[in-house]
């Protein structure tokens, strides 16, 4: 009985983490959904206090608390909101477990990832403050917010270090979440109570949840990456392009350990023979032929 007693209580504690994060995820996606707009709350003051595009560090942000008071308290049940200064007021513990260590819970876009702030002309993504949330059910959701961010079909083109030609995908993500299923009594370890949510797009938005992202070894052609995946597991699947995104954004709190030094494969097609291809240095999408072989990362739904 000792020895089956924890396996049991972990099984019970999966299935309902399981059924917590679907019900999470319908209730999020609907909100979305009933939501006029996602860019645009907020702004950040400079020192001076007044309106200003310079380097955020350098000033004060308060888009997302403004996108969850003037935003989501508008399309769903919310009990109690926390500023950025007081974010483990809403059930944060300070520390959360990934694939690799045990982190700081992250308060600001960098800390998420560093290569995600950007000041480039026509892009603009500051560094801003988390803001955070409790819902009626009692889940803590962490709010990373983008008032710049941009429909899918706005695209900001760069080149990678190699010169391939390609687009920005940073710029479309309007608001990224990590949320914990039970506040900070535990286990607080990514992939069971602590998990991720991220809204791209300014129109027709994507809600997208990947969990327990898991690399195959070698590369792929795009057209046998989702068979691959399959075999490993049955309950694994191919990234489309905005779980990929997702991927990108959470890299430090997913674990850098799943994602592939270079060009991964998502299984969204961007024309005829071809699909988007992503990659994590410089967070840039590239549409490539389906039968060149590149790293692919697969994911749960």
């Amino acid at each position: 009985a000792a020895i089956t007693l924890p396996s049991l209580t972990g099984n019970i504690n999966e299935r309902t983490w399981n059924t917590q994060r679907k019900a999470l995820y319908a209730r999020m996606s609907q909100a979305v959904a009933l939501m006029p707009a996602l860019n645009g709350y907020g702004t950040f003051r400079t020192a001076s206090g007044t309106s200003g595009t310079s380097s955020y560090d350098a000033g004060e942000d308060t888009g997302a608390e403004t996108f969850i008071t003037s935003g989501l308290a508008k399309v769903l049940k919310i009990n109690n909101i926390c500023s950025p200064d007081n974010v483990f007021d809403c059930g944060f513990a300070s520390k959360i477990n990934n694939t690799t260590s045990t982190i700081d819970l992250p308060r600001n876009l960098s800390g998420l990832n560093a290569g995600i702030p950007d000041n480039t002309a026509g892009r603009k993504i500051y560094n801003t403050k988390a803001a955070a949330f409790e819902t009626a059910n009692g889940e803590s959701m962490l709010v990373f917010y983008n008032p710049n961010c941009t429909a899918s079909n706005v695209l900001s083109s760069g080149a990678s270090a190699a010169g391939d030609p390609g687009f920005y995908i940073k710029q479309h993500v309007c608001a990224n979440f990590i949320f914990d299923l039970n506040g900070s009594k535990g286990p607080n370890t990514v992939g069971k109570d602590i998990g991720i949510m991220t809204v791209a797009y300014s129109s027709d938005s994507s809600v997208v949840m990947p969990m327990a992202p898991r690399a195959l070894s070698g590369t792929h052609q795009q057209m046998n990456a989702a068979k691959e995946c399959s075999k490993m597991d049955s309950e694994y699947r191919m990234p489309n392009l905005e779980e990929v995104i997702s991927l990108y954004y959470n890299r430090n709190v997913l674990g850098s350990d799943f994602l592939p030094v270079d060009m991964f494969w998502s299984s969204t097609v961007s024309e005829t023979g071809k699909a988007w291809a992503v990659g994590h240095s410089y967070g840039m999408k590239y549409s490539q032929d389906k039968t060149v072989q590149k790293s692919v990362v697969c994911v749960k739904r």
